[in-house]
């Protein structure tokens, strides 16, 4: 039996796509902030690369494959409190995607990207650089969102920084690898049942939503009204 015949699919192409393209698009979004010269342009860019890809993400959570659906992963508090009661308990089963903490995880993530993302729009750096939507609101209220947007992405951080801690914790202290299948798509099949597999990652429909709220942002930067950060 070779290597994939003993795997299963459980994570489709757009999700691990989506998940490692958002892990680079905030890298670059903070470093083209961090770094001296002028990033701003690759700033930007990177803001919409965020957007897409949260807003896409949260559609597929809706429309995906069945363990990209937050109908399947998302538990009451019931649920999620058992789980948490049992968290240090090396023998306890493996998820066949996420875990009922590690979902609302996601949830919480998914909201400061798409709330990061969305404030950039209209932030300003009160010197000459604006958001593409900055023309949509007053000066003080770009500010207001200026600074919810620093303030957004410390919370980004620290999240980050939990969903890291949390996958060394699975793999080190339970002996469970979250990390090789978020590449592969895959698990062991002593871990998955015939039910649980996916059959395909239905890509095609992911790139159709991803076309169409690109040009929906698109459309909504070209029809903006022009931006004067003096004079306000």
């Amino acid at each position: 039996m070779n290597h994939f015949e003993s795997k299963a699919l459980i994570w489709d192409w757009p999700v691990r796509l989506m998940h490692w393209g958002l892990v680079l698009a905030v890298f670059v979004a903070w470093l083209t902030r961090e770094i001296e010269g002028d990033w701003f342009a690759w700033h930007v860019r990177a803001g919409y690369t965020v957007l897409i890809l949260t807003i896409t993400r949260i559609a597929w959570g809706f429309v995906g494959t069945r363990h990209a659906r937050f109908s399947a992963f998302l538990r009451g508090p019931r649920t999620v409190l058992n789980y948490a009661r049992g968290l240090f308990d090396r023998h306890s089963a493996p998820s066949v995607g996420h875990n009922p903490l590690g979902a609302w995880m996601i949830v919480v993530m998914l909201a400061l990207l798409l709330a990061q993302a969305v404030t950039g729009l209209f932030a300003n750096d009160q010197i000459f650089q604006t958001g593409p939507l900055f023309g949509y609101v007053s000066g003080e209220m770009s500010d207001r969102l200026t600074t919810l947007h620093k303030q957004i992405f410390d919370l980004l951080w620290l999240a980050i920084a939990l969903h890291v801690v949390a996958v060394f914790f699975y793999q080190l202290y339970k002996r469970q690898d979250l990390l090789r299948p978020m590449f592969s798509g895959r698990k062991s099949r002593v871990q998955v049942s015939g039910d649980d597999e996916i059959s395909s990652s239905r890509l095609g429909i992911a790139l159709l939503l991803v076309a169409l709220f690109s040009a929906m942002l698109a459309v909504l930067i070209a029809t903006a009204p022009e931006a004067f950060l003096f004079g306000f």
